[in-house]
């Protein structure tokens, strides 16, 4: 995650870390890191569907750590995806690589792939111990530096692009984060938590004092999670970037020699004009615009969600396409974390990835068995737009127009799933199914609140005619 190379590269120089004693503050928790973590560094078991009372007694003891040194904690989880689609590739090459990982850990080789419920168990722990967390409706990075800069505390996760953004309080990585030894004094009182805290002024400064607003660029211009921007190949081939060392790696090497570049600037404006000198006339306005944009990614965001940890009833801000196409219940239920981020990519992208899991990769994917509750989920998330005949949704994959008259295929809704077939990720197209709640036809998403428990229970699993 994060800038390529980064993580590992101020891993080997801790004078860009100031060692703390964490006590009596707040903190702001990256609530999907955490989780991957917790589950990972326990060591537990990735073969059998997931070990999750011990993650559970994990997750207990983890957040009994921050208690006992009166550590306020405030997760946040990322949301769907962004609107704007961005990181879709990225998307993408994780759910190959975890189908590859998948496998090889069935076959008893090494590997990491999160088991399915460990979110919701996640969740479910912190709602137990009345732990504040917050649903983003996209990812929660600018979110997260937002609120942290609000309570002037510190951001724990494990995410160089922590290192571009600007923390008055810092970031502390995971890896360097003690809570498994609590220190206090000899009468067991005024505990805290050893931990290391990036500094962004320690890693400037080693930089011959680089401006921290040419760290942005910096990202961009070295590659992060979705930015990969060919032209910069070309670049780096025309300007000379010295590293400090030669026996850095060629990673490392880059790094070094980019942010010594950099500190030749004093502002980003500058240094990008530098850059357009060595492209084509053509060229020049669409890579500028380029990099504008990518940049104003590490820009804080304007959502409030101090507001929404102190005020429930102070909804934050909702993207527009997600607000259009969502009601209020169901925007709510989303920022509460009660309802799954796929669902708000459905209803915006008409797109899911379904997670891979260990299984046997020869046999079809088990998300099959699920497949005509998703059509109906489906179904009733578009339930405004116009259907074709019920029984015309039991089928998994998009019909040909030849299947269907003209009529009845201008009718078919469906939302694309990518799911495991054999070692690969295909692409599917799933027809939702138009339903009703008894008498009522195809019912509304807004209204879904006023139906009976027994009503919606029925509604999913009354008449299943899927094969497992």
């Amino acid at each position: 995650m994060g800038i390529h190379g980064l993580t590992s590269y101020i891993g080997e120089n801790h004078h860009f870390f100031n060692n703390i004693k964490l006590q009596n503050t707040r903190i702001v928790i990256d609530g999907n890191n955490l989780f991957h973590r917790l589950y990972f560094d326990s060591g537990l078991d990735l073969k059998y569907g997931g070990e999750y009372d011990s993650f559970t007694d994990t997750i207990y003891k983890f957040f009994e750590a921050l208690l006992l040194c009166n550590i306020s904690p405030y997760v946040v989880f990322d949301g769907g995806c962004d609107c704007s689609d961005k990181k879709f590739e990225t998307i993408k090459q994780r759910a190959k690589d975890n189908i590859l990982k998948a496998h090889t850990i069935s076959r008893g080789g090494r590997g990491t792939v999160l088991p399915l419920l460990a979110p919701e168990v996640f969740k479910q722990v912190l709602m137990q111990l009345q732990v504040p967390f917050v649903q983003c409706h996209s990812e929660a990075d600018r979110d997260i530096v937002t609120l942290a800069n609000q309570w002037n505390c510190p951001v724990l996760t494990l995410d160089s692009d922590f290192c571009i953004f600007e923390l008055k309080a810092g970031y502390c990585p995971l890896n360097y984060f003690k809570w498994k030894n609590i220190t206090g004094l000899k009468d067991h009182s005024d505990f805290y938590i050893s931990a290391q805290c990036f500094s962004i002024e320690n890693f400037c400064n080693h930089f011959n004092h680089l401006n921290k607003a040419l760290l942005p660029l910096f990202a961009v211009l070295n590659g992060n999670d979705y930015i990969n921007l060919p032209f910069l190949e070309n670049l780096f081939t025309r300007v000379r970037f010295h590293a400090r060392t030669s026996s850095a790696g060629r990673k490392n090497t880059r790094i070094q020699g980019l942010l010594n570049w950099l500190a030749e600037f004093s502002e980003p404006k500058d240094a990008i004009e530098n850059i357009l000198k060595h492209l084509k006339q053509s060229e020049l306005e669409k890579v500028r615009a380029v990099l504008y944009y990518h940049m104003d990614e590490y820009i804080q965001s304007e959502v409030d969600l101090a507001m929404y940890f102190q005020n429930k009833e102070i909804r934050p801000h909702v993207p527009t396409v997600l607000a259009n196409k969502a009601p209020e219940w169901m925007l709510v239920a989303l920022l509460k974390g009660e309802l799954a981020p796929f669902l708000s990519d459905c209803l915006t992208l008409r797109r899911t990835f379904l997670h891979a899991q260990v299984e046997n990769n020869r046999r079809s994917s088990s998300h099959r068995c699920s497949l005509y509750i998703r059509q109906v989920i489906y179904g009733l998330l578009i339930s405004e737009e116009t259907f074709p005949d019920a029984t015309l949704g039991l089928s998994a994959k998009l019909p040909g127009k030849a299947s269907l008259s003209t009529e009845e295929f201008g009718k078919v809704h469906y939302v694309q799933e990518y799911d495991r077939h054999e070692q690969t990720l295909r692409k599917n197209n799933i027809q939702a199914v138009g339903k009703s709640f008894n008498s009522v036809k195809i019912h509304s998403l807004q209204r879904l609140p006023e139906i009976s428990i027994l009503d919606r229970t029925h509604f999913f699993f009354g008449d299943p005619e899927s094969e497992c």
